[in-house]
């Protein structure tokens, strides 16, 4: 019997689906792949746009820096130019200043040779004198060394009958509303006018010309101490109470002088209050200098009674004595005031009772 022949397929069903499931897995696969390349992209992109924001603020920050530096060069470089404008002006100033210092330099040389001449004129002067002294036999006992108040204006070597003769010398001078006048009208008057006008009165003037005066008197190796009184009594220098200056220090005696030419007479009068102020000083004066006008006005403190008679005055003078410490000479310049009769009599009674002398000087004294 025949055999029947089969036919051959290349494909079966099972090799297809293994195709299938091949190129399944291959286009599963190249999704899978793609994806992620998807996403790498994404976070490539993202991390470069981070980037970029980055380097733009930076480009903004560096924009800004640049601005900033740009005001700075142009400020800078204007305060280059003013430099360099204020440098010309000094270069300029230091060439004239060089000019004036040549200048001078010459001026210099001149006057060294002028100062070199006078120096010389001097020596010469010097020797002239020195041997002007020698050759003089006529010479002034110690302490009459006046020419120191002549060259403030005075021209009167000489006092009656006052002598320096004490090692601690105190002068009292009156400082009171009297000393501005002799006359009790124009006492009236200068009183209400300024201060200048009051230490410019001539009857002021002339209480501070004897003060002048008489420091030049000291005695070589003296002691001395001034005192100004109204209706209280301190020294001239403040920080001077209760203490004696040198007379031979010239500083000091010159302070004095001009510390009474500042005063203001005004106020009235306690001679009193001037006398107990005498005890503060240790060791007590040997001798004692009043320049006054006339009898006090008032005991230690104000009277109730706003004005007062001569009887009163002359009351208050003799309880001022009770307080002078005993056996010091009180010597008296008045300088009188009209009107005022008994303060020549008492005040002469007062020298005569301590061993010492008044002097009314003359108008045109010292």
């Amino acid at each position: 019997m025949a055999r029947r022949r089969r036919n051959v397929e290349a494909f079966g069903l099972s090799f297809l689906d293994c195709m299938c499931c091949g190129f399944g897995a291959v286009i599963l696969f190249y999704t899978v792949i793609s994806a992620q390349s998807g996403l790498e992209r994404m976070r490539h992109t993202e991390d470069l746009t981070a980037e970029v924001n980055r380097l733009e603020e930076e480009v903004i920050t560096g924009t800004r820096n640049l601005v900033v530096l740009r005001n700075t060069l142009e400020k800078t470089e204007s305060e280059t130019a003013r430099a360099a404008q204020r440098t010309t002006q000094i270069v300029e100033e230091l060439r004239r200043r060089r000019e004036q210092m040549s200048i001078f330099d010459n001026d210099s040389l001149a006057r060294r040779q002028n100062i070199e001449k006078l120096k010389a004129d001097i020596r010469s002067l010097e020797e002239s004198t020195r041997r002007l002294k020698a050759e003089s036999l006529d010479r002034a006992p110690p302490g009459q060394q006046v020419r120191a108040f002549r060259s403030t204006g005075g021209d009167r070597r000489y006092i009656t009958g006052l002598r320096m003769r004490g090692q601690r010398i105190l002068i009292l001078v009156d400082r009171s509303a009297s000393m501005l006048h002799e006359d009790l009208v124009s006492i009236i008057r200068l009183r209400n006018s300024s201060e200048l006008e009051k230490r410019a009165a001539s009857k002021w003037r002339r209480a501070i010309d004897t003060v002048s005066w008489l420091v030049t008197q000291f005695p070589a190796g003296s002691q001395y101490q001034i005192y100004a009184f109204n209706t209280q009594a301190s020294p001239l220098l403040p920080d001077s109470a209760g203490k004696w200056h040198d007379s031979g220090d010239a500083k000091t005696l010159a302070a004095n002088v001009e510390a009474l030419r500042a005063l203001t007479p005004a106020d009235g009068t306690s001679l009193l209050n001037a006398f107990t102020a005498i005890r503060s000083l240790n060791p007590l004066p040997d001798q004692i200098i009043l320049i006054t006008d006339g009898l006090p006005t008032q005991g230690k403190s104000p009277g109730i009674r706003r004005y007062i008679d001569a009887n009163g005055r002359a009351r208050l003078f003799d309880d001022a004595i009770g307080a002078l410490p005993d056996k010091v000479p009180v010597d008296i310049v008045l300088l009188p005031m009209k009107g005022d009769l008994p303060a020549a009599h008492r005040f002469w009674r007062l020298a005569r009772l301590t061993g010492g002398v008044l002097l009314m000087p003359s108008k045109d004294w010292p």
